[in-house]
């Protein structure tokens, strides 16, 4: 079915409002249609059945995606009268929960409640985006000078195109959303915490020059000329809503009355929230901190748990037993932005207290460094007068990817499905051949979704390179276990990091194949830059090539791809309907996951 034109998009409604009502609703049945494993239907319009309500929605298909990033008009309520308008995102929210009535452990109340937080605060970034900043620059800083991987970073207004609820942020108020949002380009200081000896945790695996550098003396230099804390004080930084999230917790008010913590303020330099929210940048900054937020966004909770701050200095210190050099050698395009020391606290019990502590992420980035997330390379974007890059937008195609493929075909002279297949291919050499290699050569598996997946590209738009970020998202595999110790005696001790091969299996073939690589493939052929089927079978003769070709690369993920009819994969509306919570548990139950068809294999 041919995708529709592209000035023919949710986004160009005239009312915001009514934008993200429609993005939303968009999502909702994206989701409905992954989890029931729907089929195209062939009248092109598809029937949601509700037997719990007696009816049933009848949907317009704009375009069906043979990976799931399906196109849809206004849904309307089968049998309701011409007059009657469509079902909004909160009406078809409320339907879908009352047909899991019977599911474990329902959550639809709060899934409605959610729905609705997402689409207005939708509508807020969208209303911003179309309004002029002229005193601006493109990161929102008013000198203006550019820095590209801010502008990528926040250039994700409408989030992840399969999950129910994908910018609620509820416990936000409006002020403080246009501080702390980055589709609202927000800056903010960090607030600061003195924390005595006693009662700190820290590690370091940072070096400068092959010497060793404290995570306190890094926050020190982060703070510059802020606050000082009292001798022997380590300050650490948080964020400012975290800092009044906390104070009142019991641990956190023990320690404050005790002067084991000082408060010391909000103060500094302005910081700037990325695509995670909590995670913040400064344009030069040697570092960037992911910090706690206690924020539901998305699927969890944002708070920082002991063992990924661990898991982060342990990765480092993996990779720089000779992992990366090796890996480097084969796939010198490719890192992971490392996250190499941490600060925390812990009671006077020993016990860490939750909420407080800073991870110190590694910034490789230089401002003219052309870097995105891949979730923000082909997300959608509004026609207002400027888009994340200072650039007008009313002439441009509707993602950056589409506007990166467009211009290549102009420059180039060529078909731009041609442009948009060579540029697929590149993109898995640099970015999922390296990420099956350390798989295959040191049995880690990334969580390597679009968001966590970092482009860089060249001059003319090409992919050149690529990187990893998130200290959560690393499996380690149980039949690679006494290598990996050998490597690094005691790994996974503290960081929990050791997954079975079967749960390993699953979830990579979800982050990297589904998430990442069919969602790429469904962005091409949903914005009409390439035929999905095309891409199907140039994804299918790379992984055959790894499998058995001429030098195979042994991960199990190109065979299992190749040859499972059916996948695993994440269920985000189911998981919002159970209340899931993807930091706490064992990983095989921390999200609901369903079977679908192979696309590869359909």
């Amino acid at each position: 079915m041919p995708a529709p034109p592209l000035t023919a998009d949710v986004l160009d409604h005239a009312d915001p409002y009514t934008g993200a009502q429609a993005a939303t609703v968009e999502n909702l049945l994206r989701c409905w249609a992954r989890e029931t494993d729907a089929t195209a239907p062939g009248s092109g319009v598809l029937h949601v059945p509700l037997p719990a309500s007696g009816t049933a929605l009848t949907v317009p298909v704009h375009y069906w995606s043979p990976t799931g990033r399906h196109r849809f008009g206004l849904p309307r309520l089968t049998g309701a009268p011409a007059s009657a308008p469509p079902a909004d995102a909160v009406t078809v929210a409320a339907l879908l929960v009352r047909e899991s009535a019977d599911d474990p452990g329902p959550d639809g109340a709060d899934l409605v409640a959610r729905v609705a937080d997402s689409v207005r605060r939708t509508a807020v970034f969208l209303r911003d985006r179309r309004e002029d900043h002229p005193s601006d620059g493109p990161d929102g800083r008013p000198d203006g000078g550019p820095d590209l991987f801010l502008a990528a970073e926040q250039a994700l207004l409408l989030g992840h195109p399969l999950h129910p609820t994908p910018k609620s942020r509820e416990g936000l108020t409006e002020a403080e959303a246009q501080r702390y949002s980055p589709e609202l380009r927000g800056s903010f200081p960090l607030h600061w915490v003195a924390v005595a000896p006693s009662v700190l945790a820290t590690d370091s695996a940072w070096t400068e020059r092959g010497r060793p550098v404290t995570a306190p003396l890094l926050t020190a230099r982060l703070a510059g000329d802020g606050p000082a804390p009292p001798d022997g004080y380590a300050v650490l930084p948080l964020h400012p809503w975290q800092y009044r999230a906390v104070r009142h917790r019991p641990e956190t008010a023990a320690l404050l009355d005790a002067g084991l913590l000082r408060d010391l303020g909000t103060r500094g330099a302005p910081w700037h929230p990325t695509s995670s929210l909590r995670t913040v940048y400064r344009t030069g900054a040697p570092a960037m901190l992911k910090l706690s937020l206690a924020l539901y966004i998305t699927n969890s909770r944002r708070e920082n748990l002991r063992k990924e701050l661990h898991r982060g200095v342990e990765v480092h210190r993996l990779l720089r037993t000779g992992v990366a050099r090796q890996w480097q050698a084969a796939h010198p395009d490719f890192d992971i932005v490392r996250d190499p020391a941490w600060l925390a606290v812990d009671g006077p019990d020993g016990e860490p207290v939750r909420g407080l502590d800073v991870v110190i992420r590694h910034n490789p980035f230089r401002p003219t460094d052309d870097v995105s997330c891949v979730a923000g390379l082909v997300a959608p974007r509004p026609r207002g007068r400027a888009d994340g890059f200072g650039r007008p937008t009313a002439d441009v195609p509707r993602s950056r990817l589409a506007e990166v493929v467009t211009r290549l075909a102009g420059r180039t002279g060529r078909l731009r499905q041609a442009v948009a297949a060579e540029w697929f291919l590149r993109y898995l050499h640099h970015v999922v051949r390296p990420v099956l290699w350390l798989d295959a050569h040191a049995g880690i598996a990334l969580e390597a979704h679009q968001q966590n997946t970092l482009l860089l590209l060249d001059a003319d738009g090409w992919p050149a390179g690529g990187r990893y970020r998130d200290n959560q998202g690393y499996y380690f595999r149980e039949s690679r276990r006494a290598e990996l110790d050998a490597r690094l005696p005691g790994i996974g001790e503290h960081s929990d990091t050791f997954v079975s091969d079967e749960v390993t299996d699953e979830r990579f073939a979800y982050y990297l194949a589904i998430n990442n690589v069919f969602g790429l493939i469904g962005a091409f052929g949903s914005q009409h830059l390439a035929d999905e089927r095309l891409l199907l079978a140039a994804f299918r003769r790379f992984l055959r090539d790894l499998a058995s070709g001429p030098a195979p690369l042994h991960s199990p993920l190109p065979a299992q791809l190749l040859d499972s009819p059916v996948l695993r994969c994440k269920a985000n509306l189911l998981t919002r309907l159970r209340g899931l919570d993807e930091l706490v548990g064992p990983v095989d139950t921390q999200s609901a996951y369903v079977t679908i068809t192979n696309p590869l294999r359909a």
